[in-house]
Order: structure tokens, then sequence, then C-alpha cells
């Protein structure tokens, strides 16, 4: 979790359960996409035949042609979303003579895909193609804009195993077809006008696409569409008399990610049908100025320009550092390096707030901070013993992560941040008359919390043993490498660490190569159902598996603890997850909202602006646990409570679907009074 956004657990980014209703349809023919393919033709035509003939200069011609181009791309972008015309055929035929044009190295069943690939992933680092540009560096934005065929061509090449032969076929055709083509002009002494012509005008659009269709919509921004699919893109509001026709509606990009088979056309009208209801729901919102802004903000923003709004607003939202309810201002004492993408964070917590901010090894703090004008939320794992009087978290530099960045980059002893009370639980609870075998398996940032677990466990039972298995890459990137060696010397004989690396040449060959469960029980030099408790925290896969592996293995699963970095994909809904009208009682206060079919009571309170406890939302942390006390959940997958609390009618809200047509939860009600 040291590395992690908060995670919802949706992963149906388009299932329209929790979404407005658009009032959009798509039509039987979009006649404004028609209008578009017809006038970018003429142009391109238009512009082709003077090139050829030398009626006007080349600089007209490329800009002429790059327009062409650019429109070009809205066609094949409506087609890519079967937005064109309710009969799939037409779609196929529009974007297929459109990719021609945008881009003759793809196939348009490829561009389909992988545009899909980048509603589903969007912002993921790994996953999403269109990171390449919204995540970038600043002065590596010019260099990247005019070759986003790059990332597009890497993607289809990393899938080419999942898609149709035939669509592959086709690709591979239109690139040798495309080389041919230039091969052809520069052997006849055509080139330059092919230059002029195509190959300038194509960069061109295409700088002016990746700009205004990726990196303007989406930049700075963390979430993916099983984070928030309100925060995965932005709504750039204001000038807009100018913004729409030139952007093409893609400045209401928002619109278009949580409806993605509207037309662009109506994506403004779509916006303004439902508001409050997308602004009830915490969208992104940036002016044309560059502020961001939250629903507030935005409401204040309106009120301050008015209709002048649409022409140019001249007016800003006053910033503000107030904490939030809840939440409290710390200094930052120390930026510890770990290594050269990762620091340890020690805060100075006042006397006054000793007890608020008394932990259990395994809890995390939530973090916010405005950075570059938005307002971020993020949880770290606590890495400090609990009891030592210390407070600290580890964060590791995420490609992309825009707080991460911040926080090894700019964070510096002084700094001030916004901090909630450490929540969560992970681990067993340590006891001091326990005589216990204890193993972690961590890989990566995934050891910010097995820290404080081996120095919270070690102290209090001086009876046990801790047997730590740590995947890295290298020395180097190992976070928390001289505090591990620290710890060893001082629990001689107490303390195993086992590092596993799988790219330090240097490394003993036995201990080489990802960590996994063959490995780990290899190792451990003895059968795994001897072992107490089991600690996994590290990469989804990596933990899951192996949490698979020990239960398999009969190793009881009350044993085996559970952190992940991001919630796993929630299941397909079940036939018995009914709309519920749900009471939901929080610190006190209760709250009245609809749960729909397929949307986690979770999923509802937060949309409801209730301030639910949250972490992981992958059913592994156990932050979100409430009580059931009328009606009934299915709860998805648990991988934090024990059974004994199941028993009790604990459930994790963000795994919990209603199965009756009322039902009440309580949070912290079941949560027992900690002894300090």
């Amino acid at each position: 979790m040291s590395t992690t956004t908060d995670r919802l657990s949706s992963s149906d980014f388009d299932s329209g359960l929790a979404l407005p209703d658009p009032g959009e349809r798509v039509p039987t023919l979009s006649w404004p996409i028609v209008g578009i393919f017809v006038v970018s033709l003429a142009i391109f035509g238009t512009a082709t035949w003077a090139a050829l003939i030398g009626a006007l200069p080349a600089v007209i011609t490329i800009a002429a042609s790059a327009v062409a181009i650019f429109m070009m791309f809205t066609v094949l972008h409506d087609a890519s979303h079967y937005s064109i015309s309710s009969h799939r055929w037409v779609n196929a035929a529009f974007g297929r003579v459109a990719m021609i044009l945008v881009s003759p190295l793809i196939s348009f069943p490829s561009f389909a895909f992988i545009h899909i690939e980048h509603h589903r992933n969007t912002n993921d680092h790994e996953s999403d193609p269109d990171h390449f540009v919204s995540a970038a560096s600043y002065w590596q934005l010019p260099f990247r804009f005019p070759v986003m065929d790059i990332p597009y061509l890497a993607c289809l090449f990393r899938n080419r195993r999942r898609r149709p032969r035939s669509e592959v076929v086709e690709t591979v055709i239109l690139l040798i077809a495309t080389t041919f083509l230039i091969t052809a002009a520069g052997v006849a002494g055509h080139l330059w006008t092919l230059a002029i012509v195509y190959l300038i005008p194509s960069r061109v659009a295409m700088f002016v696409l990746a700009w205004w269709f990726d990196w303007l919509p989406h930049h700075d921004l963390d979430d993916t569409p099983a984070d928030n699919r309100y925060r995965t893109t932005r709504n750039r509001v204001g000038s807009e008399w100018i913004l729409t026709p030139l952007l093409l509606s893609q400045n209401y990009h928002l619109v278009h990610h949580l409806h993605p088979s509207i037309p662009f056309y109506r994506y403004v009208a779509a916006w303004r049908r439902n508001e409050d209801a997308y602004l009830e729901r915490g969208v992104a919102i940036g002016t044309v100025l560059g502020q961001q802004l939250d629903p507030g903000e935005y409401r204040e923003w309106k009120r301050l320009n008015g209709k002048r709004a649409a022409l140019l607003p001249v007016h800003l939202v006053p910033a503000t550092s107030r904490p939030r309810a809840g939440t409290f201002a710390l200094v930052v004492q120390q930026v510890t390096p770990l290594t050269p993408d990762s620091v340890k964070i020690t805060f100075d917590v006042p006397e006054d707030l000793a007890d608020v901010f008394r932990f259990e090894a395994g809890q995390h703090l939530t973090v916010f901070h405005d950075v570059a004008g938005r307002r971020i939320r993020r949880n770290y794992s606590i890495c400090a013993p609990a009891g030592s009087g210390d407070i600290a978290i580890g964060i590791r530099k995420v490609a992309g992560g825009q707080f991460s960045t911040f926080a090894v980059e700019t964070l510096r002893a002084g700094d001030v941040l916004e901090v909630a009370p450490p929540s969560g639980k992970f681990g067993a609870t340590a006891d001091s008359a326990a005589i216990r075998d204890h193993v972690a398996v961590a890989a990566g940032s995934g050891i910010t919390p097995i820290m404080s677990i081996i120095g919270t466990t070690l102290d209090i039972e001086p009876g046990s043993r801790f047997t730590l298995f740590y995947g890295n890459r290298t020395r180097e990137s190992t976070m928390f490498a001289a505090e591990l060696d620290e710890l060893e010397a001082r629990y001689d004989g107490r303390l195993r660490v086992v590092h596993i690396r799988s790219a330090d040449p240097g490394h003993p060959a036995v201990l080489s190569g990802r960590i996994d469960a063959v490995l780990i029980t290899r190792l451990l030099r003895r059968e795994v159902t001897s072992i107490d408790q089991w600690y996994l925290c590290g990469p989804t896969e990596l933990s899951v598996d192996v949490r698979s592996a020990l239960i398999a293995a009969g190793v009881p699963v009350e044993r085996v603890h559970l952190e992940l970095f991001r919630g796993t994909e929630r299941p397909s809904r079940a036939d018995d997850h009914v709309e519920s009208e749900v009471n939901v009682t929080l610190s006190g206060m209760e709250h009245q909202l609809t749960v729909r079919r397929g949307e986690s009571v979770l999923e509802a309170a937060l949309a409801n602006n209730v301030d639910a406890p949250y972490s992981c939302l992958g059913g592994a942390c156990g932050t979100c646990k409430a009580k059931v006390t009328s009606g009934a959940v299915r709860m998805e997958q648990n991988l934090a409570l024990s059974p004994a609390e199941v028993d009790q009618g604990l459930v994790l809200t963000c795994q919990s679907y209603p199965t009756t047509p009322a039902m009440a939860v309580e949070y912290g009600r079941s949560q027992t009074r900690r002894d300090r």
C-alpha cells in the first residue's frame, strides 16, 4: 500500500450502474460526423492537388493537410466507440477510411482495441498507451507528442496473441504498404511532395492531437477507472465559444470517458443535463486558465464569473489550505533517502496529538496535499514500530505519480502535510506471552508495513522468531536495506532476512529470480503449515498467488494476512444483487442513500459524499469494515476479516453488494477499543 492511490473495486468503467443517464443515444447516422468526414477529405484532396501542381506554398499545403487529418481523427474516434451509427458496419467503414488518413501504420480494428485499452486503464502507467504523453515530463512533451503511434504499436505488440489473426495481418499489411509507398516515392524522386502532402502534416496533426486529446484532459491525474472513474480525466471549462469548436468538444473529455458511446457533439448537452449529479460524484474540472477545481470550487467559479465564463473567465477561486474535518496539519520532521527513487518521511507529532496518532503495526496514514492546484489523497503504510514514539511512512516514486514524485523530489523537512489519523488493519496482534514463528513475503515497496510489523512483533514477543523473504531488482533498489541489516543485528538469531533479487548478477544463484511461492517454500526449509503467522505485501499477482498456494498447502486462512497494492478486479455481478435503500451510520451520523444493483455499499457511500473509511478497496486491508445491523449483503471477496469477525456481522463494504431491498451498516461499531 505504500505507493498506491485509493482504489475502488469497480473495473467496469462503462457499466452505467452509478452513472447519471446522459439522455443521449447512438443515432442511426451521425450527420455532423458525415460532415466532418466530407470536409476533411475535401481539404486533404484540395491540398494534395495544389501540391502536385505547385499552386500553393508548401507551408500552406502542410497546414491544410494537417487540419484535415486533425478533423478526421474525430471520425476515427467516434467510429472506434461505435457512436457514428447504430449499424456496426457503418462505423467500421468510416473508421477504416479515417484510419488510413490519420495513421496508416495501424489497422482500424487494432486502433479501436488500443483506444479502448486506454479507456479501461486510464492513467495506469503500465497499461494505458496514452500515458506515454499524459505523464511525461514537460521537457519530453515536444518530442513525444508527434510520435503517439509508437506506444500504440507497442500496446498492439504486447497484446498480439490476444487479437484476432485477421486484425494483426491487416496491420502488418498496412505497415508494409506504407513502407513501400514511402520507399517508392523516394526512388521516384517524389519524396518531398509526399512529405508536404502527408508525412509532415501527419506529424503536425499528431502533435496537436496528443496535446489536446491526451495531455490536456489527463495530465496530473492519477486515478484509474478502478480508483474513481469520475477523476480519470477532466472537463476544461471557460471560453467555450472558441474551446468547444476548436477541440471538437474534447474540452468535455470527462463526459466522453463516462459515456463513451454518445457522439462527440452531444458531450456538452449531456453535461448540462446532469451537471449536479456529476458534481455530487466529485468530478475533476479544470479551467481554461489552468486552475483545478473541486465541485464546490467550480460552483464558486461559476458564481464569480457568471455568463462571462463562456467568453473569458476573469475570476479565479481563492486557494485554501485549511485541513478538512478529521485531518491534522503535521510538520515533516525529516525526509530520509532510502534509494534513488524512494524516501522515508518522519512526522513531528505534537504532544497533544500523541493519542490521536497512536497506531498498531500494519496501519497506514492518509495524506492530503495540494499539488499543482489539485487536492490529492494518498494512503501510505507506517514503517515505524508501534510504541517507538516515531511515526513515519515510506514512499517510492511511481512513474507519473503526482504525489510520489513530489514527495521524493520536492518535499523537505519543515514542510507541512495534511494527515488523517492511522487506520486500517494488516497482520496479527502481537502477544507478549506468545512464542511463534512469523514469516513475511514482501516485494519492492511492500516492505513498508512489514518493517513496522517486524520491529513491533520482535519487541513485544521476546520468544518469537521472524523470517522475511524480500524481493527486489538490486541492492541499490532495496528500500530499508540498512535498517534491515540493523534489525538482523539487534535480533540476532530471531530475525532472518532473505534477499531475493531479479537483476543483480553478483547475487547468489539460489536467491536470484522473481520471488514466488515455489521459491519461498524451497528456502523456508520447513513445512509451511508449521508457521504461525504469514504476512504478504507486494504486487497483487505475487501476493494473491502466494496466498492461494499457502492455503492450498493446508495453511489455515486466518493465519495468512494480505495487503494489496491495488484492488483486484471485481467479479461479475451476481443475480442476487439488488437495488437497496441503505442506512449508513458513520461517527454517530446517519446517512440515507440508494445503492444501485451491482454497486458496492462503499461506492454508493462515496458517491453520496459520505466520508467512509477506505484504503486498498480490494478487500485486503480491512479499512472499510462495518457491521451489518439489518438486511443482508453478498461479500464478493474477503482477504482481511477473520471467520470470527464475519460471524459477528462484519463485512468489507468495498466488496459488499446488497441482496435485500433495505439494509443498514454501521462503521466503527464493532471495532474493539485498543489498549495502549
